[in-house]
């Protein structure tokens, strides 16, 4: 090191900042789960102010709380702007660091970690960082030496109801950013709307809700269909994207493709396109768009999620504007328009 200029020295040194980073970056999601099995969001956000630790330990039901190890997750939680940090009354001069008693605040990275909160991530932090989920990047080199997924089916059928709630707050938000954004886009479809691989009819009721002149059509194979309640103007239908999809002016399909490999995104696209009514039908595609040079709060999370799916399913992926347009055209789908919305994920319209 000390042959290297100063510059380069430099630069080695924040190379191995870096690398530090990313080798401790685990303990992030971690201490954001801490975060939210103890409730820590909610407990300040109730008391309406900037909260104490100490009000934070009384809050949490335990009697053998570690205040120290407490405080030191806060503290590092506020390092990471998770929380605002403030001291209760000015420190007096010379005092050091823990000596003054602090205040923590909610911020705008905190809210979304409200347990007691229509819209929150806390069930998708409690999804992501579970062993179910961490276990398959443990052996990621595995599967690019050998293939296939390192993912247990056996370890998913206990994970489900964990994953079901992590999915369901996610789809939520990006529901809202769909029905605020894209308008114009449901108000021009006639007729009716098939929300293919709709699950239970979550996402397709919410669109009845907001245009109620549409009439909504939830498919899903018959084990998904058979667990779904009943909505206000949506008739679920029980089927095989595969095989067939129902016969729709519009279809909708919300983080499906990104599942599958391209020849079998090829597949359900051409069925898509045979259940179009009319040469005026459209189809509605929400997936992440990923950008090589993109810039926006997602961009990063983007190509993270592209990791998440090799991980964890053997054919599915993130794709690029160019890889969808592939796929679009085999499809039978020659024009699109990517429609960009407040979320992970765009809109694709797509035209036959």
């Amino acid at each position: 090191m000390n042959t290297q200029n100063g510059d380069e020295y430099e630069a080695l040194l924040r190379g191995q900042a870096q690398i530090l980073q990313y080798i401790y970056g685990v303990l992030d999601g971690m201490a954001i789960r801490c975060c939210v099995e103890l409730r820590i969001a909610d407990i300040i956000n109730n008391y309406g102010r900037p909260t104490t630790l100490s009000e934070i330990v009384t809050s949490i039901d335990s009697k053998s709380i570690n205040v120290d190890g407490l405080g030191r997750l806060m503290k590092f939680l506020a390092r990471k702007k998770v929380f605002d940090e403030m001291p209760l009354r000015e420190d007096k001069e010379g005092e050091g660091e823990g000596e003054g008693e602090m205040t923590y605040s909610m911020n705008h990275c905190s809210k979304w970690l409200l347990c007691d909160a229509d819209v929150t991530l806390a069930p998708m932090v409690m999804m992501r960082t579970n062993p179910v989920m961490v276990s398959p990047l443990h052996v990621l080199s595995q599967s690019i030496k050998e293939g296939g997924t390192t993912f247990k089916k056996d370890s998913w059928r206990r994970f489900n109801m964990i994953f079901n709630k992590g999915m369901a707050c996610t789809a939520k938000i990006t529901m809202d950013a769909i029905i605020s954004s894209y308008k114009s886009g449901f108000l021009e479809s006639e007729g009716s709307v098939v929300d293919v691989g709709g699950g239970t009819g979550v996402a397709i009721s919410e669109i009845v809700k907001a245009f109620p002149h549409i009439k909504g059509i939830n498919f899903d194979l018959p084990h998904v269909i058979s667990t779904a309640p009943v909505y206000d103007g949506v008739t679920h239908v029980s089927g095989d994207m595969f095989k067939a999809i129902p016969h729709a002016e519009t279809i909708f399909m919300k983080w499906i493709l990104h599942d599958w490999s391209d020849d079998d995104c090829i597949k359900i696209l051409k069925n898509c396109r045979k259940a179009i009514s009319k040469e005026t039908g459209k189809l509605i595609i929400v997936e992440i768009v990923r950008d090589p040079k993109g810039e926006d709060f997602f961009d990063d999370m983007r190509l993270t999620y592209d990791l998440v799916m090799f991980s964890h399913f053997s054919k599915g992926r993130e794709r690029t504007e160019l890889q969808w347009k592939k796929l679009l055209i085999e499809g039978g789908f020659s024009r699109y328009n990517i429609v960009k919305i407040p979320a992970l994920q765009s809109i694709i319209e797509a035209f036959p």
